[in-house]
């Protein structure tokens, strides 16, 4: 409970307002302390020169009473310095401080000064001011108010802070436990989801808050992530479903006809051979599927190697023309080469016709029977471009980037390799597979390459 983010958020946030309200209070106080000394000190000067004024105007008179002056001066203590001994300024008991308590010679000098001293048990702030006969100081008149008036005031202001400070906590706590709450509500909910996930839930139901802070970011990226991967499991399963089918469907051939020349059922020499092509055959179709399954391993973990050769781009293009020049007889199909260039490039040449043999061999599965296929090169701009289109049924905007997934095939047939080995592929070459469709009207794939010419010698 103590280590959770719902205690240790509101406590962080509770602990945040003491110490801020503790320091507020701290520099309030210390700021109070400083006005009331400096307003104290002002009206203690005020209040000596009235004194001083007061005495000037009786001093023919010589019995100005000490409690006629306090009564002046508002009750603060009226205390008297005699220089001289022996003069008398005030009629009755006169409060006499010792001659060391204020300093004469300065106050000679500037005459007025601001002290502290302790009287009886009793601690003063004070001014002083000088009492001359003519030009000879004879004594000091000292104004002081008591500290402990100065102490209760900036008390008083204590007490009251301390309970706004009391209330401003109680408040920032169930603020801070609602906030709290709040945030880790769905938090817990994601963590719930999360667990649901990692036990191979993918379909769980993922809380949206509301609002666009970001928890909520963080939960629609949450969905979006077990989407995919429900998604990658889908295609995994459909993976391993098609390669099973697409690796039984040859081994059983081969097996027939292996058990057939060995038991001896075959034993025309002209139906042998014939058993021997079908096994050679279904060899290489067995070797083509699990190279295209280790070179999409080898790109994934970017153990890729290419080659850098002298790539003759026109005579590679009739090359993948002429691969499939039977099955487009065969399907009495309108099968085109228009090669508009002849450029010489610096690339992996046998990579270039994997990828071009995998982009015809797609638009031959997908065109009808009796349709077009056309393979074209064109170079400008520094490019070389080699376009494959078909009249087959095109694809939709939502499907323009499944297609180049790994074992994704829009039909569940096939492995769905073809089309996610020649766009990798492509970008190991430093070029692009771009795809250029709309559903009903044919696709037009496009395989674009930089134009590194070779050196001349």
């Amino acid at each position: 409970m103590l280590g959770s983010l719902r205690f240790r958020l509101p406590a962080l946030f509770l602990l945040g307002v003491v110490l801020s309200g503790l320091v507020a209070s701290l520099i309030a106080i210390r700021f109070f302390q400083s006005y009331e000394h400096t307003r104290a000190i002002a009206e203690l000067r005020s209040e000596s020169v009235g004194i001083v004024q007061l005495y000037a105007q009786n001093i023919a008179r010589a019995d100005v009473p000490e409690h006629s002056l306090e009564q002046a001066i508002g009750g603060d203590k009226i205390f008297y310095v005699p220089v001289v001994r022996g003069a008398t300024l005030l009629t009755g008991p006169q409060t006499e401080l010792p001659l060391g308590t204020v300093d004469v010679n300065a106050l000679a000098k500037q005459g007025t000064l601001t002290l502290t001293f302790r009287f009886r048990s009793t601690n003063y702030l004070a001014v002083a001011r000088p009492i001359l006969l003519g030009d000879q100081l004879v004594g000091a008149i000292v104004v002081g108010k008591p500290a402990s008036q100065l102490r209760s005031r900036w008390v008083t202001l204590l007490e009251r802070l301390a309970i706004a400070f009391g209330g401003g906590v109680a408040v920032a706590g169930l603020l801070g436990l609602y906030l709290s709450r709040r945030i880790t509500r769905p938090l817990l909910a994601l963590s719930a989801a999360a667990d649901e996930v990692a036990g191979g839930n993918y379909g769980v139901d993922v809380p949206k808050p509301r609002g666009s802070d970001e928890i909520s970011h963080l939960s629609a990226r949450f969905t979006d992530m077990a989407a995919k991967l429900a998604e990658s499991e889908q295609l995994s399963r459909n993976f391993l479903m098609s390669v099973s089918h697409e690796l039984r469907t040859p081994l059983t051939a081969i097996r027939g006809h292996v058990a057939a020349l060995s038991e001896g059922v075959i034993d025309d020499a002209a139906m042998q051979e014939a058993s021997l092509g079908v096994i050679g055959e279904e060899a290489i179709r067995l070797e083509r599927l699990v190279g295209d399954v280790l070179d999409l391993a080898k790109l994934d973990a970017n153990r890729f190697t290419v080659l850098h050769e002298e790539v003759d781009m026109r005579h590679l293009c009739e090359r993948a023309y002429a691969a499939f020049a039977e099955v487009a007889r065969r399907r009495a199909m309108d099968y085109r080469l228009d090669l508009r260039a002849h450029p010489v490039i610096v690339t992996d040449g046998d990579r270039v016709l994997q990828i071009i043999s995998n982009l015809l061999s797609n638009a031959f599965r997908w065109a009808p029977e009796g349709g077009r296929v056309e393979l074209s090169l064109e170079e400008e701009n520094g490019r070389v471009s080699v376009v494959v289109a078909d009249t087959g049924p095109g694809v939709t905007a939502e499907e323009r980037e499944r297609i180049f997934r790994p074992f994704w095939s829009r039909d569940g047939s096939g492995t769905g390799l073809g089309l996610a080995i020649a766009r990798e592929l492509a970008v190991a070459l430093g070029g692009s597979v771009d795809v250029r469709s709309e559903s009903g009207l044919g696709s037009r794939f496009e395989l674009v390459l930089p134009s590194r010419r070779p050196p001349e010698s």
